[in-house]
């Protein structure tokens, strides 16, 4: 796959693992210069030295929490340093939180906003100078289905989810003169580490494979998707051949949601 990203410079949260890592590998692999960026060093090393012995080039590590705007901030002033700029941000850090409502306090609701919605916020804005001097910059913020169509029990995570794609519309508008493109995917069955926790509680006498096929799942491709499926739909959004597209949120959920 030839993206035309060679020589970009990218920054990618929750970079260490699943579609964040197998984001920075791809981008890494089309010649972009990529910062990773997550909570704990070790994990990030680890990644990075994989990306490193795979495509040639040595990622950016950086250890910093996204829902602290301090971090954020440093997490950007580093990577331009390293690299002299930013063309591209993938809002990607995230975790799957669902209870009832009744079941949420103050700071469940506080702690899941700061990290899916304030963090890309902060990201965007520190990341914005960057964007506005490359005149062609992309931000992909990676949400979920459940934004579309949040079910019961699915707070509060959805409806973060949800602000994140209001988020994703408006600021497309507002940066779209500075030739800055705002997209989002939204993200279903993928395989990550919580899913393979569910796998091993729920079903352990099953393969991978046959686990990720189980009909109960009820995904109409017939599986649960590979983190790399994601990381295809994140590289052709920040590239130049998706150059007219912005404002939209992609579903990459095997065609499990019941909304467009």
């Amino acid at each position: 796959m030839n993206l035309g990203l060679h020589g970009k410079i990218a920054i990618i949260t929750g970079g260490s693992k699943g579609i964040g890592f197998a984001t920075a590998m791809l981008l890494a692999s089309e010649g972009a210069q990529v910062a990773l960026v997550a909570r704990h060093e070790g994990p990030l090393r680890d990644a990075a030295a994989r990306i490193k012995e795979k495509t040639g080039t040595e990622p950016l590590v950086i250890a910093a929490d996204v829902s602290v705007e301090a971090d954020v901030y440093r997490a950007v002033a580093a990577t331009a340093e390293r690299f002299g700029g930013i063309d591209i941000l993938v809002n990607n850090a995230g975790t799957s939180a669902g209870k009832p409502f009744e079941a949420l306090d103050s700071p469940a609701w506080s702690a899941d906003l700061d990290l899916k919605l304030l963090g890309a916020v902060h990201f965007a804005k520190a990341a914005l100078p960057y964007l506005r001097q490359k005149g062609n910059g992309a931000i992909v913020n990676v949400t979920a289905v459940g934004g579309k169509t949040p079910s019961g029990s699915s707070m509060p995570s959805s409806v973060s989810r949800a602000a994140g794609l209001a988020l994703t519309k408006a600021m497309s508008k507002d940066l779209a003169a500075d030739g800055i493109r705002v997209n989002a995917v939204c993200i279903g069955l993928i395989r990550s580490d919580q899913i393979e926790r569910a796998w091993q509680a729920s079903a352990p006498d099953l393969s991978w494979d046959e686990f990720a096929a189980d009909p109960r799942h009820d995904i109409p491709l017939g599986r649960i998707g590979r983190a790399e499926e994601a990381a295809n739909v994140i590289g052709f959004l920040v590239s130049e051949a998706a150059s007219y597209v912005t404002g939209t949120a992609v579903n990459i959920d095997g065609g499990k949601s019941a909304v467009l």
